[in-house]
């Protein structure tokens, strides 16, 4: 039987599928849904904690993992819960180290897509400002000199109105890096009710593309997540380039 092309997590009576959409040997990357969190495996406070319901569902001998003879699978990077898109684990504990050593070192690279509020004043530009803990909001970042440095390229894809589409493509990985960049030019994510106004629609941010030289096979790598769904929930049907 062939394998599925998908995670199956169980939250009670509920079954999620969690699209794979990259595999091989050492790394297997899904499209993460909305409000699954990257928190430590021993953090309960939630059902949508992934690593921990991953680990669970491979313990337990879930088909999807059972098909692949799964033993280890741990993510080498992190998304915030409500952001969407690639979300690349590890099949081992030194594909673990391996490949977040990529990250570290910044030889892998990503892109993503956002809808702010605003028009930009210029259709391209970079953001350096460096990044650190805000002390007066717990769980919170904020741009500060006494932060870690951070930069991001920001290029304008469409404007609709008062909204408007950006690619990011952040070179290094701060918390809420896009997010604080963004609001940093006074262009808050849509949905981002942490950095910009309450609203009741989704954060407005995509993982749309990650690509890297693969540290075993030396072989280039590019992954993709379809962005029609995005970009139709938020008023855009425009066909982007990947170039």
């Amino acid at each position: 039987m062939a394998k599925p092309n998908f995670i199956e997590l169980r939250e009670g009576k509920i079954y999620h599928r969690i699209p794979i959409l990259y595999e091989d040997r050492n790394v297997l990357a899904v499209d993460k849904p909305r409000h699954w969190m990257l928190v430590p495996f021993t953090w309960q406070r939630t059902n949508r904690n992934l690593q921990a319901a991953i680990t669970s569902s491979i313990i337990g001998g879930d088909f999807w993992a059972a098909s692949r003879n799964l033993k280890f699978l741990r993510f080498v990077h992190r998304l915030d819960a409500d952001t969407t898109g690639i979300l690349l684990f590890a099949k081992s504990a030194g594909a673990a180290r391996a490949f977040g050593d990529l990250f570290e070192s910044r030889q892998i690279e990503k892109r993503y897509l956002a809808v702010v509020a605003g028009v930009p004043k210029q259709r391209e530009w970079i953001c350096d400002a460096a990044i650190g803990p805000d002390p007066d909001h717990v769980g919170s970042m904020k741009v500060s000199q006494e932060g870690k440095e951070a930069e991001t390229r920001f290029r304008v894809i469409e404007t609709r109105g008062d909204r408007t589409l950006i690619e990011a493509r952040p070179l290094s990985g701060r918390t809420h890096q896009i997010r604080l960049h963004l609001r940093a030019a006074k262009l808050p994510i849509l949905g981002d009710d942490l950095y910009g106004k309450e609203s009741n629609i989704p954060l407005a941010l995509r993982a749309v593309e990650v690509s890297y030289r693969d540290v075993f096979t030396r072989k280039p790598v590019r992954i993709r997540a379809g962005d029609e769904e995005f970009l139709r929930e938020f008023g855009f049907v425009k066909v982007i380039s990947n170039q």
